[in-house]
């Protein structure tokens, strides 16, 4: 599978926007787009007028980004997205929010979606008691999300869980390092910064 390994800061600069690609570096005085927030390359800082297609391609890359998804990948939600009831849009960022990685980051196991997906990927977390190595895995409501008793005696795991501050009220984290899937977020409990409209308007040509 194809996996960007570029300069991810670069991809804010590209959308105009904070997507914390970077942890805390994102929050701090070394982000790169607090420097230069204009797209990068030579005529980064040249006006340009974005068509009705340039604005919905620039929210489909932003969202496709913002979780670290190829393009295979993001058309593959949208398309279970489309075959559910309810707005599409919404369907689409709900499965994003529900993937393993991301609901390891919003539980603040980890400092930003790239550091999830390998954190997932070497084993160190439970779904319903068994061992889930995939980021992509889709979680659903009532699940049981843990981080493994051996990966608790690691320096890195110490540092991450003094770190924990609060999570979405769609997850609700337990004493014992659990965290329970409450519900699937609705989208006023989604921070993407995205209008997903344009997504849908963007593959429904």
């Amino acid at each position: 599978m194809a996996r960007y390994t570029g300069a991810v800061c670069k991809l804010c600069r590209r959308e105009g926007k904070k997507l914390f690609l970077k942890g805390e570096r994102c929050t701090s005085s070394k982000c790169a787009f607090e420097h230069r927030s204009y797209a990068p390359g030579q005529h980064g800082q040249a006006r340009k007028k974005n068509s009705e297609y340039g604005t919905q391609l620039r929210a489909k890359q932003t969202a496709r980004r913002y979780y670290g998804l190829n393009e295979s990948q993001f058309y593959k939600y949208f398309l279970m997205a489309e075959r559910q009831t309810g707005m599409t849009g919404e369907n689409l960022l709900r499965i994003c929010e529900s993937r393993l990685d991301n609901i390891v980051y919003s539980l603040g196991w980890a400092s930003s979606r790239a550091e999830a997906r390998q954190l997932v990927t070497h084993g160190h977390y439970l779904v319903n008691g068994k061992k889930v190595d995939i980021p992509s895995y889709l979680c659903k409501a009532g699940d049981v999300v843990a981080i493994k008793k051996a990966s608790l005696d690691s320096d890195k795991f110490k540092a991450i869980l003094e770190k924990v501050g609060t999570v979405p009220a769609w997850l609700e984290l337990g004493d014992d390092n659990t965290a329970k899937v409450v519900d699937l977020p609705t989208r006023e409990q989604i921070e993407v910064p995205v209008e997903e409209h344009l997504i849908v308007e963007l593959y429904s040509k």
